[in-house]
């Protein structure tokens, strides 16, 4: 049966003090909504409704490069959820299976979804539930004694008795399509609030004879509404724990996994130790025995096998092969290539520099738009020259060449295989092979030479 997806998303979110919409705050770098979206496209819907209200343009506007494609709806008034639900399902076919999503739940998992919808699609409605610790004010779940949920009370409505239950709904379910539509069209207003309650049809299905199912996750994080800043918060280390812990059951070690954060995609071989106040952006692979020193943040790059990636390292769009030694405090833009053991040291930033094999900038030295040869060396303060103003240019180092301490090298620029320059240079035109090339300015002494303060104030 064809299943279409619903997500509640149209809440101002004040809790948050903030101008940006609640389901836009970010867990981990991505946007809460997005990771609900991400989350709902695994089990292939036809389509995903968002229903949208309070900053309906910015969350439009998030969406605009989002690989899945969803449709909107406009909840203008603020009715409740029952009201949001009806709304969507304006646009969606009695014969389909419809599940109901929160853009604050960030933490919800794909497997817990496809037990909902499978449930829907015998016939009968889904409830995500689970045991709090702390219920709070959260809608309680009343199970008859065949263990099928009989009622779902809002915390406002429920007795003393109820309130002790610990069981709360989540809020997402799962049914098909018509007849959510059909007790929808029965509920009321009759409540402290004054909205339309979704969770009213569970007893409009048991009086209509159709089994509500509650199916318990394992740990109450994962249903988690996030409406403050402090939820919020709680939600990014849940995440991170979660995938700090599934990377140490691969194999890697963590100084401290709560002083991590992975903010996409981290792919470990065996045996990588990773250190303190690491960040990890988009797709990162890092391979066998790798070490990530204490303050480093990696992004969308690939690193190979026995990689010593050294304190305060900032590596972006890399490829950077086995055995290399990067760092400390080197920064590493996108386009930057480095083949097996390479070593670029402390204060040393390169751009679409492709470096051979062995190659080595050990200090202080700006490589941008070079291709430096295998066991080339280049020395403390060299810099490669790359942009006349208007466009870049291109500096070649040949295989095994020596460039001196603190050289400038005005590309475009050939310096041959095994050529050297001499520390200080300034070398704007091609250098063989085998040859020295020295650009310096003649050296003079002055005597008697007054200083500009001197020559201000003589009597000093």
């Amino acid at each position: 049966m064809t299943l279409h997806v619903i997500v509640l998303a149209a809440g101002k979110g004040s809790r948050m003090k903030s101008n940006i919409p609640k389901v836009l705050h970010q867990v981990a770098g991505i946007p809460m909504l997005h990771r609900v979206i991400a989350v709902a496209s695994e089990l292939a819907p036809q389509t995903t409704h968002l229903v949208l209200g309070h900053g309906m343009q910015q969350i439009e506007a998030s969406l605009t490069e989002q690989s899945v494609t969803t449709s909107t709806v406009q909840q203008a008034q603020q009715l409740g959820t029952g009201h949001a639900v009806k709304l969507a399902l304006d646009h969606i076919a009695d014969d389909t299976v419809s599940l109901v999503l929160y853009g604050d739940v960030p933490l919800i998992t794909g497997a817990t979804l496809a037990r909902c919808v499978e449930v829907a699609t015998a016939g009968q409605v889904g409830v995500v539930t689970a045991n709090f610790s702390n219920p709070e004010q959260l809608g309680r779940i009343l199970r008859n004694d065949a263990g099928s949920i009989d009622a779902i009370v809002e915390f406002k409505d429920a007795s003393p008795a109820q309130k002790a239950i610990s069981e709360i709904n989540s809020g997402i379910l799962a049914a098909p399509t018509h007849l959510l539509r059909g007790w929808l069209q029965q509920v009321q207003p009759n409540n402290q609030q004054g909205e339309y309650y979704l969770t009213d049809i569970v007893s409009l299905a048991v009086r209509d004879g159709v089994s509500v199912q509650g199916l318990m996750v394992d740990e109450e994080q994962e249903v988690m509404g996030v409406n403050d800043r402090a939820q919020l918060a709680q939600a990014e280390r849940l995440y991170q724990q979660q995938q700090t812990t599934a990377l140490m059951g691969r194999g890697v070690t963590f100084a401290d996994p709560a002083r991590v954060d992975i903010r996409g995609e981290l792919t470990c071989g065996i045996d990588c130790f990773v250190d303190i106040n690491t960040v990890f952006i988009g797709e990162v692979t890092l391979g066998e025995g790798v070490t990530v020193g204490p303050g480093a943040i990696i992004e969308n790059s690939h690193i190979g096998a026995n990689v010593l990636i050294k304190a305060h390292t900032v590596i972006e769009g890399a490829q950077v092969a086995d055995a290399c030694q990067l760092g400390p405090f080197a920064r590493i833009r996108p386009g930057s290539e480095f083949a097996e053991g390479v070593k670029v040291g402390n204060f040393v930033e390169t751009k679409k520099a492709r470096l051979g094999a062995g190659a080595k900038a050990s200090h202080l030295s700006y490589l941008g738009d070079a291709t430096i040869g295998a066991e080339a060396n280049i020395g403390a303060g060299t810099v490669t020259c790359n942009y006349d103003g208007v466009d870049k240019h291109q500096t070649t180092v040949g295989d095994g060449a020596f460039v001196g301490t603190n050289s400038t090298l005005v590309a475009p620029l050939e310096i041959g295989a095994n050529a050297f320059v001499a520390a200080g240079s300034t070398v704007t035109a091609k250098v063989a092979p085998d040859t020295l090339a020295v650009g310096r300015a003649r050296q003079r002494t002055i005597t008697k030479w007054l200083s500009p303060l001197k020559r201000k104030n003589p009597a000093e």
